[in-house]
């Protein structure tokens, strides 16, 4: 399916009459945790492509000895993630070494419940690819390296060292290395396009092809932001992502690789009651209608009076937690009724107003933990669905103590695959001797940058909020110790 998405998407931009014989340079995002397996036959149809035929007819169902292919939504491998942890000394050492404990999701799982469930499979199997660098693999016309930030979202690398981790591996799978290969920084030129897309699209011999990763990193490195911003996806589930020097050591969350910066590393925290909750709250209290939600969600003072609220309606990932706790301004942590709280607020605007600020004192009491320094240069950058509504925004303003800022170019994670496809081709043909620009130089030298300032923070909005940022984790704390 995705081979033949391949051939469909560069089908319509001949259609479309692009001109791909300017492309210099191609990368790409891919979904994050999805894995292929390569049969023997498979990489040698990768390396003679016939460009006469279409793609997916050469990169068929016998390329693989694995058809349907896990990706992000499996979580059927617990089993195999506590066999990994246990293997390496338990889950603290997981996440010193990966910079995550081990995840059902995650590749490496994946990879140990096919050796253990399908072994003959995972014996033919010669090379083992991500989304991204199989996407890579097909343009290069040969299986191309996984790159580091989106391996590090496998339970397998060291993210300090850059490389495999001999221990994750051996917990693995055995002989996993060698159908990994060497992993590589996603700013790396992997060499020339496959002859099949010069000659089949026109794609100049000169183009280069370049290292692809996650969708997630490359989102990051599409924002074009630096230390002090934090990026704020309000979608289905809300997403937090940030840049640390050095990778904070926390058992909860992602440390990924940074996709840019190769000494830096990216935080990355998913919170799974997102936009569903949102919108189920105005169906309730607004009745669908999203300029009335505003509406009543502006007409109340930021505080809210003392009422406050968690709405975990499916269980959350950080923390551990499911269920809904409110508290009006008389609930104190420590009172016999704090468990039970109140029913109901006595308005709709209570209620709308208590869960967005609910959600957002929730995204920033993590966010900390994790490691991340609020101060009086923090930015955010809002994107997703919800990043349209103005009034949240304003609220993300209040409870942050941060501007908010949009994008005027939707979809950051292609134009990072574009952004880090430029740059790497800039460092590969620089003059060693020339210092070079750093990434986000690089790529402002050739565009503006795409940022608008829509929201600031009120001026009491720290003294307002910072109190209720105590409050909301002692809920959090109730709801995770299932009192209710």
């Amino acid at each position: 399916m995705w081979v033949k998405a391949v051939d469909i998407v560069l089908d319509r931009l001949v259609m479309q009459e692009a001109d791909l014989s300017t492309v210099a340079a191609i990368s790409a995002a891919g979904q994050q945790h999805g894995s292929l397996y390569w049969s023997k036959h498979g990489i040698s149809a990768l390396q003679s492509l016939d460009p006469e035929k279409f793609l997916h007819a050469q990169i068929d169902d016998s390329a693989f000895v694995v058809n349907r292919t896990p990706i992000w939504m499996d979580a059927s491998t617990t089993k195999q993630c506590l066999e990994m942890e246990t293997a390496i000394g338990g889950h603290t050492q997981m996440v010193q070494l990966t910079g995550s404990k081990c995840y059902e999701r995650f590749t490496g799982p994946q990879i140990r419940k096919i050796y253990q469930q399908r072994t003959h499979a995972y014996e033919d199997a010669q090379r083992i690819s991500l989304v991204s660098s199989f996407l890579a693999s097909l343009f290069l016309g040969s299986v191309a390296p996984i790159d580091f930030s989106d391996g590090s979202g496998m339970n397998l690398l060291d993210i300090r060292e850059k490389a495999w981790s001999k221990a994750c591996l051996n917990a693995c799978a055995p002989d996993l290395d060698e159908r990994l290969g060497q992993a590589v920084s996603a700013n790396t030129v992997l060499g020339g396009v496959s002859e099949y897309f010069v000659k089949r699209f026109c794609f100049p011999a000169s183009c280069q092809v370049v290292a692809c990763t996650g969708d997630n990193p490359s989102a990051l490195a599409g924002m074009l932001v630096d230390n002090d911003w934090l990026s704020v996806s309000l979608g289905t589930s809300d997403t937090l992502m940030m840049s640390f020097e050095k990778p904070p050591n926390w058992e909860e969350g992602h440390v990924l690789c940074h996709p840019t910066q190769t000494d830096e590393f990216m935080g990355l925290l998913c919170f799974r009651n997102g936009s569903l909750v949102r919108e189920a709250m105005n169906n309730v209290e607004a009745g669908g209608n999203w300029v009335k939600f505003n509406e009543l969600l502006e007409s109340t003072p930021r505080g809210n009076f003392g009422n406050m609220a968690v709405h975990f309606n499916d269980m959350e990932i950080i923390p551990k937690a499911k269920g809904t706790l409110r508290w009006n301004k008389d609930c104190l942590p420590n009172s016999p009724d704090a468990s039970k709280g109140v029913i109901k607020f006595s308005s709709p605007q209570i209620e709308i107003r208590a869960l967005i600020e609910g959600q957002m004192l929730h995204h920033r009491a993590v966010a900390e933990d994790m490691g991340f320094q609020f101060g009086t240069n923090t930015k955010v950058l809002a994107t997703g669905g919800a990043s349209i509504n103005k009034s949240i925004l304003q609220v993300i303003a209040d409870v942050f103590n941060a501007p908010v800022h949009i994008q005027n170019e939707s979809e950051a994670a292609l134009m990072g695959a574009a952004y880090r496809a430029s740059y790497a081709l800039y460092r590969h043909e620089l003059d060693q001797t020339v210092p070079a620009l750093s990434y986000r130089d690089h790529v402002l030298s050739l565009t503006s940058n795409n940022l608008q300032l829509v929201c600031e923070p009120h001026k009491d909005s720290e003294s307002i909020y910072a109190p209720m940022l105590e409050r909301y984790k002692a809920m959090a704390h109730i709801l995770q110790s299932g009192i209710l």
